[in-house]
């Protein structure tokens, strides 16, 4: 299936990669596969930017919207739900057409993640209990003494990434150290990767002026709805926990705004140095349109395509 290709388009939060894959997507007679960790959940459209009707008439997507706050979704399983996705958009035709910028779902699909075991219910709230009681310090000492190894490189001032190795450990019964690997899957089809490269300043203008269209179209009646389930993974994000933070009384709503826009900046940064590391062919709208851009790298295996 190596005349299959899986076009990925990634990049900074706020680049314009939604409008960039919907017209690839329509211009390959394909659908659109969203490689967005927050997108995946329903009743956050807003705050998360999701494809609206409009963009969503335009070109199928998968893997938006289709859980519930509370469900528990990890990169292994959309791993297995993308390339599953994938192989039926390649049974109708040559590509497929990913989407997004949360990296740990990308390489999870270009490259493969190690397979890791699935935390059960009493291991997962075993560890939540650990992290409000004793806070981040505790969970950090109980993974010290279970996976030293771990601790040498590992996050262990992210909450999140913290908690989710211990769980491993305890789940496996062995080091999470143990079980990674670190080496790529051989994919059956080809992945050719591109991320929009926007200067500095006009990528962080466009964040600033799409936080401020969030908030006008919503973002803080949508915020209220789901404050009473403040305390959800899906939730620990940029947008809600600033929103959150404003409802509790500790800021008024511009300095809410504001941290939102600098927050998501970091973020993006954050994306920024990760594409540093990953080979993936820039996109500049300074050179022109972007989408005979993507075509001109893909010209021998979609010679006789027109756009």
């Amino acid at each position: 299936m190596k005349d299959k290709t899986l076009v990925v388009v990634t990049g900074p939060t706020g680049s314009g990669k939604t409008a960039l894959a919907i017209e690839l997507a329509r211009a390959l007679r394909c659908d659109v596969i969203s490689a967005d960790s927050r997108q995946i959940y329903r009743d956050i459209p807003i705050g998360t930017a999701a494809p609206g009707p409009e963009e969503l008439e335009a070109a199928r997507h998968h893997l938006v919207g289709f859980l519930p706050l509370d469900a528990y979704y990890s990169a292994a399983r959309f791993e297995e739900d993308a390339l599953r996705i994938a192989g039926e958009q390649f049974a109708r035709g040559d590509y497929a057409v990913v989407c997004g910028g949360s990296m740990m779902y990308v390489d999870a699909l270009c490259e493969g993640i190690d397979l890791l075991p699935t935390i059960s219910d009493p291991v997962r709230e075993s560890c939540r209990l650990l992290l409000e009681t004793g806070g981040l310090e505790a969970v950090v000492e109980r993974l010290r003494r279970l996976d030293p190894e771990y601790c040498l490189t590992g996050d262990l001032r992210n909450p999140r990434r913290a908690v989710h190795a211990l769980e491993i450990c305890l789940e496996a019964g062995v080091p999470y150290s143990s079980l990674r690997t670190g080496r790529a899957k051989e994919r059956p089809f080809r992945v050719v990767r591109f991320y929009i490269d926007l200067p500095r300043e006009e990528l962080f203008d466009r964040i600033n002026r799409r936080v401020e269209a969030m908030i006008a179209a919503g973002m803080l009646e949508e915020a209220r709805r789901v404050y009473p389930l403040r305390d959800l993974n899906s939730l620990n994000t940029v947008g809600y926990k600033e929103l959150f933070t404003c409802f509790d009384g500790v800021w008024d709503l511009p300095t809410a705004v504001a941290r939102i826009q600098k927050n998501t900046r970091v973020y993006a940064k954050k994306q920024l140095t990760w594409l540093k590391k990953h080979p993936a062919i820039p996109l500049s709208p300074a050179s022109g349109p972007l989408l005979p851009q993507v075509f001109g790298h893909l010209a021998a295996p979609s010679a006789g395509l027109s756009f």
